[in-house]
């Protein structure tokens, strides 16, 4: 009788998972093709902290074939790949796709469908890549269930390799409205979390880029310029949604290492109203602070930041950003929460260096 329940026991835990999965925290983290030569170079540097390297270096063309944006095949990222699986870092590249239009007329048809699953097993055996990562956004709710199947039957196709899906930050609706719209359908959606649960081996949350959408923390910091990069009580409330629906040992929490710039001008539901200028690294901050004689403090959400007068403009500038100090916050917030890890978005040579002592 031991050994029939023994045997059974086995089998449940080879059928309950798509891989072995070790109980540990994993930190992963993205390399842009945009900057392969500083990335690599970084990455490499720090190959120990890491479970997974992920080479963002793959779109999709419009009639849905896999496109190769940085040269897979040339250097940086054949000695970096190499150096990755000698140091037993999984390397699974990730698959980006931005147009909605397309990803529906692609996902709906079973033809495009089909063919696109295939090229990408075909991607993951060329290179013997540990998986695929999963990241189409900005998909319209009437794609979702086109969505689901697709990555069922991807899931099916790869096997034992890993299928990693990227999702968007879903604010909870309370914290996204004063009052709830009469209208307002929890179905219209882009991402079926409960379908994604079931076919993603990782679920990796963009918790970034929060700027000003949760209007609950907004209205909680009205005596300040308030545009976080990622707020921590706004990355808990994320993944608190989501872990309704999926299971905490697949989330990874998404952490930016870069910052946004703001022109701020008086007014607005708070008191101001922020235009975003562009993205910046952590350097690029530093040298107009110092150019300025201004010293970043840390803001209400654990950033750095600071403002100054523009010479061009009646408004003031908000620089804010993801140093050390907030990176930090939200490993620790990460392990507190009980998910699986984090994902760094993004390692190209130029986030703040102080940050590796508490990603290792």
């Amino acid at each position: 009788m031991k050994r029939s329940l023994y045997f059974f026991l086995v089998l449940f835990s080879l059928v309950a998972v798509h891989h072995a999965e070790a109980a540990t925290f994993e930190v992963s983290g993205w390399i842009p093709y945009w900057r392969s030569a500083t990335g690599t170079q970084e990455a490499l540097m720090h190959l120990d902290a890491f479970t997974e390297i992920n080479p963002f270096v793959f779109t999709i063309k419009k009639d849905g074939r896999l496109n190769d944006a940085a040269g897979i095949d040339a250097e940086p990222w054949a000695t970096f790949m190499q150096q990755a699986k000698a140091k037993k870092v999984r390397v699974i590249p990730t698959l980006m796709w931005g147009d909605p239009d397309q990803i529906h007329m692609v996902l709906s048809n079973k033809i495009l469908r089909d063919a696109q699953i295939r090229d990408i097993v075909m991607l993951v055996n060329k290179y013997n890549f540990d998986g695929i990562d999963i990241d189409y956004e900005a998909k319209y709710s009437k794609t979702k269930d086109y969505y689901s199947l697709f990555l069922k039957d991807l899931y099916k196709a790869m096997g034992k390799k890993f299928v990693q899906c990227e999702i968007e930050s879903r604010t909870p609706v309370t914290s996204r409205y004063d009052n709830v719209p009469a209208d307002y359908d929890p179905k219209d959606v882009a991402n079926d979390y409960v379908a994604i649960n079931k076919y993603c081996d990782r679920v990796r949350i963009m918790a970034y880029d929060q700027g000003r959408v949760d209007l609950k923390l907004n209205h909680a910091n009205t005596n300040t310029v308030y545009a976080p990069v990622s707020d921590p009580q706004w990355v808990k409330k994320l993944v608190d949604l989501a872990a309704q629906t999926i299971s905490k040992k697949k989330i990874m929490i998404g952490i930016p290492t870069y910052g946004y710039e703001y022109q701020v001008t008086p007014g607005g539901i708070d008191g101001y109203t922020y235009t975003r200028l562009w993205a910046f690294n952590p350097k690029y901050a530093l040298d107009i602070a110092k150019s300025l004689n201004i010293t970043p403090q840390r803001t209400s959400a654990g950033e750095l930041g600071f403002i100054y007068s523009s010479t061009s403009t009646p408004a003031t500038n908000y620089m804010v950003w993801s140093d050390a100090g907030a990176i930090k916050e939200k490993i620790d917030l990460a392990k507190s929460l009980g998910v699986r890890g984090v994902s760094i978005f993004k390692i190209d040579g130029g986030m703040d260096p102080l940050a590796w002592s508490s990603i290792k």
